[in-house]
């Protein structure tokens, strides 16, 4: 067993305060030895007994490698003491203490056993990636030590590169121990700002290409943010490197064994490797022989779009902490150096931190996992971050649109179908369109669906590529596979029939069947209904959730009026985006099989032209109009709604009167702010929140949109006020005050502070500046001159007196001289007249 890495100093510390309690925090960077050593040097402490130890590892490469490296230093195989799980994977024996896990093992593993039976301590590794899956197992394993667990069950945080203070905080003030590395200096060389669009493949390409002249000998690292950007960068540097330098591919949707050979040893003294990664290489593995990074300082983030219910791929700029990770994969077996695509002073203005999955994700896969835990609000547990109340009812609505859920008002559980979907191991879209499937005797087709789209297409890009039926017929044997997808294709068929097998557990007996040249289509519309698809007549496709798409220029699929669409891509907040994967769908569906997607609605709207309504009932799926019917009578309530939603639509400006019910109302919201808390809030956000309830009983008479305007709303609340309270807003804030020279003057109420502006003159006297609601407000007093224009702005009279108006007397004595303008404005006798008059 090796002793000498850096963490091996640390390790008495952290046995100890693990002996005292049940948590604790380990940042140690890269090279420091944390994820071999730390597992194994539990393994004979009294408190863990015969109990298990889970280590959880952010990606599947790292498991493994993790689960070898440990085996290795026992001297053992895999699958003895230690051993690994995955998806699709997995080396577990009986004498195994030490398991590595991806992350959503844990998930599934406490939703099987709440307690953890035989688990005595859980190490979340490379925490600082901070995924949807880690977050949620920490706070689950919190929930199952406060009410299932009667022994003990240890919880260690690990990483180089986390906040480690809020982690501590979370964990009852958890005690944060702090390991040396082992790293070894890396010098880093910023590039220069990049040139009006010019890619970043070219630039990278440039860069490793001056870091090979610069470094002979030595092997790289290069991160870019995705797969496409990868693709093209080896490309380009095949036929520009010699016959010595080997370029290697590194990314998530590679199958294991081609990852491994990416970041295997040569083998050969006179070979380097260009390795081309993700940020799948930021953490917990060793690429054998780099000493060299170029950094191209972008990834890919997974960013759900709630408007849409679509997840998109955005190339962001890393965190400060995922740079340091990049630096030190040079470091880790000799002096190096780092290559950044970018300038010393934008590293400063990088983010601390990489922002936590769980505030940019999708929550619907979150959500079936809490209710199937017997959570129905993400408030039951404790977390680092919680889930956003918006994101968590979006998650909430897809799964009761899918059928998975009941609500009583005030909780919501799981139906029957929901259970289901629930004990299924995927996505809750897809684990629904598993069940469909099997109802309608089509399993398989529904398991090869499921495993196509539970990993990245790997036909995009390609032209008239979007019709599933093509990578069906690959799965199914009835097309050949290119020989560069073979990999896809193994692993996706392997993946299916492990879904075959999960849903042959459930024993679903087949109650219809379909027509084959139609199952496709309901499956996938069974999955996405809101990104079922109807041809526009102005091209394109519009989509059930309001977005529009179309399909790359001549693909196949145009030529269907309904498509079932499984991903739509595009760039956040264009407008249009691109339909990557659909299959044609047969409308007459929504009337057998796929029914229950259909709604119905009264739809009444202003017609502009008349200027009154127009109303019909229409039967919808999603914002999809399927067919319409006009309606002669409309009730009372259905005006009220559609009056509503029209004022809603165009703002309380519409009404005639607004202007001076604005003027008034800013009175009422002053009073409300300084004196009055207790009366209603006018803001528009509230009233237009409540229409229903204040101007829905004055409606009745409407049939025309002029006679909308004419309605008096301020005179409505004024009435709803009452006579004492009108009588309280005209002594806290007047419509008018006297000035002293005994004007009345109007009170602007639509500033802030409201303002009083006045003739210079005819405030001579007045040292004190007028105030309203009870002194509590100043006015900002416009003192202006004799023909109306700005001279000052004050809140203080008495300092302006004393200070600005002898400079202004002697710029305006000269232009108006008829007009008083005395050395001593304060004793001197206010006037709004000329001094001959006065």
């Amino acid at each position: 067993m090796i002793t000498n890495l850096p963490i091996h100093s640390v390790l008495d510390e952290l046995k100890e305060h693990l002996r005292q309690r049940d948590e604790a925090v380990l940042q140690a960077p890269p090279g420091a030895g944390k994820t071999t050593i730390v597992p194994l040097e539990f393994l004979n402490e009294d408190w863990l007994g015969n109990q298990t130890i889970l280590v959880l590892e952010p990606r599947r490469l790292a498991t493994r490698n993790a689960a070898e490296r440990m085996a290795e230093l026992l001297g053992q195989s895999v699958g003895d003491q230690v051993g690994y799980r995955m998806r699709l994977d997995s080396k577990i024996g009986p004498r195994t203490r030490i398991e590595v896990i991806t992350e959503g093992i844990l998930t599934r593993m406490l939703q099987d056993d709440p307690e953890l039976t035989n688990v005595g301590m859980v190490i979340f590794d490379e925490f600082h990636e901070r995924s949807l899956d880690a977050d949620l197992g920490l706070a689950l394993c919190l929930k199952s030590r406060e009410i299932f667990r009667e022994s003990p069950l240890k919880l260690l945080v690990m990483s180089a590169t986390l906040d480690g203070q809020r982690i501590s905080s979370l964990l009852d003030d958890a005690p944060i121990i702090t390991s040396s590395g082992r790293t070894w200096p890396v010098d880093v060389i910023y590039g220069k700002a990049a040139q009006p669009r010019e890619r970043i493949s070219d630039r990278m390409v440039s860069m490793i290409k001056s870091a090979l002249a610069e470094n002979p000998g030595s092997s790289l690292l290069a991160f870019l943010p995705g797969e496409n950007e990868i693709r093209r960068v080896a490309e380009a540097l095949q036929g520009s490197v010699d016959t010595q330098t080997l370029v290697t591919p590194l990314f998530g949707s590679l199958s294991l064994a081609e990852q491994r050979r990416a970041i295997a040893a040569t083998g050969d003294t006179g070979i380097r490797k260009v390795v081309l990664a993700t940020n799948i290489a930021e953490t917990s593995i060793t690429i054998e022989g780099v000493d060299v990074v170029v950094d191209s300082g972008l990834e890919r983030q997974a960013i759900f779009d709630a408007n849409t219910a679509m997840t998109r791929l955005h190339t962001t700029k890393i965190s400060q902490a995922s740079a340091t990770q990049r630096t030190g994969r040079a470091g880790r077996l000799r002096p190096g150096k780092c290559y950044r695509l970018w300038s010393a002073e934008q590293q400063k203005s990088l983010a601390p931190y990489t922002p936590p999955e769980i505030l940019n994700a999708d929550l619907a896969p979150l959500a079936m996992q809490l209710l199937h835990w017997g959570l129905d609000s993400p408030a039951e547990l404790d977390w680092l971050d919680e889930p956003s109340t918006g994101a968590w009812q979006q998650a909430l609505a897809l799964l009761a649109g899918l059928g998975a859920t009941a609500s009583n008002g005030s909780s919501v559980t799981l139906t029957d179908h929901g259970e289901m979907i629930a004990r299924l191991p995927l996505p809750p879209r897809l684990a629904h369109m598993l069940i469909c499937g099997a109802t309608i005797n089509e399993a398989s087709t529904a398991c090869t669906l499921a495993s196509l789209f539970s990993d990245r297409d790997p036909f995009t890009g390609l032209e008239q590529d979007a019709d599933i039926q093509l990578r069906l017929d690959i799965l199914l044997r009835k097309s050949k596979c290119p020989a560069n997808k073979q990999g896809w294709l193994n692993r996706t068929l392997q993946l299916a029939t492990r879904y075959q097998q999960q849903l042959d557990k459930l024993r679903i007996s087949p109650s219809s069947t379909l027509e084959h040249d139609t199952v496709t289509g309901y499956l996938v519309a069974s999955a996405f209904p809101d990104r079922i698809g109807r041809r526009r007549h102005a091209g394109g496709f519009q989509l059930a959730n309001g977005r529009s798409a179309n399909l790359p220029d001549g693909d196949g699929l145009s030529q269907y009026r309904w498509l079932a669409i499984a991903e739509v891509g595009g760039i956040a907040r264009r407008k249009g985006d691109v339909i990557r994967t659909a299959t044609p769908l047969d409308a007459d569906l929504f009337d057998t099989s796929l029914g229950i997607l259909k709604h119905t609605a009264t739809q009444i709207e202003w017609d502009k032209k008349s200027g009154r309504f127009i109303a019909e009932r229409q039967t919808l799926v999603g914002s999809l109009i399927l067919n319409r019917m006009d309606l002669k009578e409309i009730s009372e309530t259905e005006k009220v709604v559609a009056i509503c939603a029209h004022v809603r639509k165009e703002g309380l400006k519409l009404f005639r009167i607004y202007q001076k019910f604005n003027e008034w109302r800013n009175r009422v919201q002053l009073a409300r702010q300084h004196v009055k808390p207790e009366w209603p809030d006018l803001s528009d956000r509230i009233l237009l929140d409540t229409l229903e309830d204040w101007l829905g009983p004055y409606l009745g008479p409407i049939s025309r949109l002029d006679d909308l305007k004419k309605i008096n709303i301020e005179k409505i609340w004024i009435d709803s006020l009452g006579f004492q309270k009108q009588k309280d807003i005209a002594r806290l804030a007047p419509e008018v005050i006297r000035v002293p020279s005994g004007s009345k003057i109007k009170i602007n109420y639509q500033e802030e502070p409201p303002v009083l502006a006045v003739k210079l003159q005819e405030m001579f006297g007045c040292e004190a500046t007028p105030t309203i609601l009870d002194g509590k407000v100043a006015l900002l007093i416009h003192l202006l001159s004799p023909a109306g224009r700005p001279l000052q702005v004050t809140q203080d009279l008495a300092g302006f007196w004393h200070s600005s108006y002898n400079e202004v007397k002697k710029e305006m004595k000269g232009r108006y001289p008829k007009h008083p303008w005395p050395e001593d404005p304060t004793t001197t006798v206010a006037t709004r007249h000329t001094k001959k008059r006065s």
